[in-house]
């Protein structure tokens, strides 16, 4: 069985950081990175 690798670039706002990688599994990095997104964010609100 194949197991298929996506690079992805991700930004965590317009002309923002970029984070690039490799991953198996794209929509569980999409959420992770957008989970540890909001929890900088409620960080920096409190």
């Amino acid at each position: 069985m194949s197991k298929y690798y996506y690079v992805y670039i991700l930004a965590n706002k317009r002309n923002g950081t970029l984070y690039i990688g490799i991953t198996s599994n794209l929509v569980k990095r999409v959420w992770q990175q957008r989970i540890k997104f909001l929890k900088v964010l409620l960080i920096n609100i409190m």
